[in-house]
C-alpha cells in the first residue's frame, strides 16, 4: 500500500494520527500523550517525509528505515512519533480486511484480566485501601497496583513514612481474599533500600515489583532481582525503555523478572512485538506498560491477546479527570469498560473505536500529504 496523508489532530497532552491510503482507506493511530502538540511536529518533519508515498509492502522494515535515516536523533520524541503512524496503519490494515488488530497479530478478540493501577502519591493509605474496596466492588477488579517511595525520589518518600504505612494498609485491606498485589517505586531508590522495601512488600502479599531503582541503572535493578529471587514476588521493568540495544541487555543480563514495554514510548506494536520475542526467548512475560485512558491501553489489549508470553494482567488506570483532566470526550464509542475484573477485546474492525468529532474539532490540525 502507499501512503498519500498523514494528518495530526493534537494538544499538549494527547494527539491521534490519521492516515489515508491511495485508495482513501484510513486508519487511527496515537502518539504518545504528553508534550503531543511537540510529538506531532516531530511526525511531521522526521517521519512523513520516510513514509510517505512509498510502496509499504514490510511495514516493520519501513519504520525501521525511518530510525535509519534519522539515525542522528534515536530518542524517545522519535519514537513517539513513528508509533503514531505505525499504530495507524495496523488500524487500516484491520479495517480493509474486517479484522480486529489482534487477528492480524494472531490473537483472537475476547477478556483480559485487568488491574486496577492507581496514579496518585498524594493520596493517603486509608483512602488507597477505601478505593480499592470499592472499585472490587463495583467492577470486580481482582488486583491492585499502589504507588511507593516517590517518583525518581532518591530515597525519599512522598511524605515521611507513607510507605510503611501504606504496605500493611493494602494487603489489611484485602486480608484472606483472592487478590494480587502489586507496587510500583518509579526509580525511587539505591539497592540497598530497593531491597529493604522489596522484602517488606513480599511479606505482606505484593508479588509485582516495579522499578525499583532508578530505570537507566540496570546493574541496580539486576542487584535486587537476584536478591529477593527466593522471595514469591517478581522485579519488573522497562517502560521507559525505548533503545533496543537497552531492552537487548536488560534482558540477557536478566535485570528483571518481567518485561515493561510501554506500545507508544517504544514506537509502535511491531517494535513492542520485538521486545516480546527476545523476552520468550529468554522466558520472560510482558506486562506491558498502560498507565492512563488514551489508546495506548487499547493497543496493549490487542497485543495481550496475541503474544504467547502475554503477562498475567492488563494495566488500567483508574484515575479520573481529578488527575486526568485531558482525557474527558475523546471517544465516541467507549473501549473501556470493565466487567468482573476483565476488559475486552471486541470484533470490531482495527482497534473498534471512534475518535469524537467535538474533541478533534478543538485539536491543533497539520497534515502532510504526497505532491500532486
Amino acid at each position: 500500500m502507499r501512503l498519500v496523508k498523514i494528518e495530526t489532530f493534537a494538544n499538549e497532552f494527547v494527539g491521534f494520527v490519521r492516515i489515508t491510503d491511495e485508495s482513501g482507506q484510513t486508519g487511527w493511530g496515537q502518539v504518545s500523550t504528553y508534550h503531543s502538540d511537540l510529538t506531532a511536529e516531530i511526525l511531521h518533519r522526521q517521519v512523513a517525509p520516510h513514509v510517505l508515498g512509498l510502496d509499504i509492502v514490510d511495514q516493520d522494515d519501513c519504520f525501521a528505515r525511518v530510525f535509519e535515516r534519522e539515525h542522528k536523533f534515536p530518542g524517545s520524541y522519535l519514537c513517539r512519533a513513528v508509533g503514531g503512524v505505525e499504530t495507524a496503519l495496523w488500524d487500516l490494515r484491520g479495517k480493509a480486511e474486517g479484522v480486529p488488530v489482534t487477528v492480524l497479530l494472531g490473537g483472537t478478540p475476547g477478556p483480559l484480566r485487568a488491574y486496577a493501577s492507581s496514579m496518585k502519591r498524594d493520596i493517603t493509605p486509608d483512602a488507597e485501601a477505601e478505593r480499592f474496596r470499592r472499585l472490587r466492588g463495583e467492577h470486580g477488579f481482582t488486583a491492585f497496583k499502589y504507588r511507593i517511595g516517590a517518583e525518581c525520589g532518591r530515597g525519599k518518600d512522598e511524605w515521611e513514612g507513607r510507605t510503611e504505612a501504606i504496605i500493611p494498609a493494602i494487603a489489611g485491606a484485602f486480608r484472606g481474599e483472592d487478590v494480587s498485589l502489586l507496587a510500583d517505586a518509579n526509580s525511587c531508590y539505591a539497592p540497598e533500600a530497593a531491597i529493604h522495601y522489596g522484602r517488606m512488600l513480599a511479606d505482606h502479599g505484593v508479588t509485582h515489583y516495579e522499578e525499583p531503582c532508578p530505570y537507566w541503572e540496570l546493574e541496580q535493578t539486576r542487584e535486587v532481582t537476584q536478591a529477593l529471587a527466593s522471595l514469591p514476588i517478581d522485579v519488573t521493568g522497562g517502560e521507559q525503555d525505548c533503545f533496543l540495544p537497552v531492552w537487548k541487555r536488560m534482558i540477557e543480563m536478566k535485570a528483571v523478572d518481567i518485561a515493561q514495554p510501554d506500545i507508544l514510548y517504544l514506537g509502535g506494536i511491531g517494535r513492542t512485538l520485538e521486545v516480546a520475542r527476545m523476552a520468550q526467548a529468554a522466558g520472560l512475560p510482558v506486562t506491558p506498560h498502560a498507565a492512563n485512558l488514551g489508546l495506548v491501553t487499547l493497543f496493549t489489549m490487542h497485543l495481550l491477546r496475541a503474544i504467547p508470553n502475554a503477562g498475567k494482567y492488563l494495566e488500567f488506570s483508574i484515575e479520573g479527570l481529578d488527575y486526568y483532566p485531558w482525557q474527558t470526550g475523546l471517544y465516541a464509542n467507549d473501549p473501556y469498560r470493565i466487567e468482573d475484573g476483565m476488559a475486552t477485546v471486541t470484533d470490531a474492525p482495527g482497534w473498534g473505536v471512534e475518535i469524537a468529532p467535538e474533541w478533534l474539532a478543538k485539536s491543533i490540525y497539520k497534515a502532510s500529504e504526497v505532491d500532486a
